[in-house]
């Protein structure tokens, strides 16, 4: 393997890590729930709902609720997923 293509792989593997750090990270899950957040509010405020900024709160909350579970379940269906391939 030459130092160039050792290179590329190294840089790859940089990018994946930073790809992986930033889909578990805590600004994007802020950063998805502020979006949610400001949609929502519009979305309510124009259609006319009573009480729009708290009924906004509901996707929020329940997209919050979604992230507490998710690491817990991705690790099982990891395992699977590995074992199931380890089989063929």
């Amino acid at each position: 393997m030459s130092q160039e293509q050792l290179a590329a792989i190294l840089a790859r593997n940089e990018r994946v890590e930073a790809d992986k750090a930033w889909e578990t990270s805590y600004t994007r899950r802020g950063c998805i729930m502020l979006i949610t957040y400001l949609s929502a509010c519009t979305i309510l405020w124009v259609i006319g709902v009573p009480n729009w900024y708290a009924g906004a709160v509901v996707p929020v909350a329940g997209f919050w609720l979604s992230t507490l579970g998710l690491p817990w379940l991705q690790q099982r269906w990891m395992r699977r997923y590995i074992d199931k391939r380890n089989k063929k």
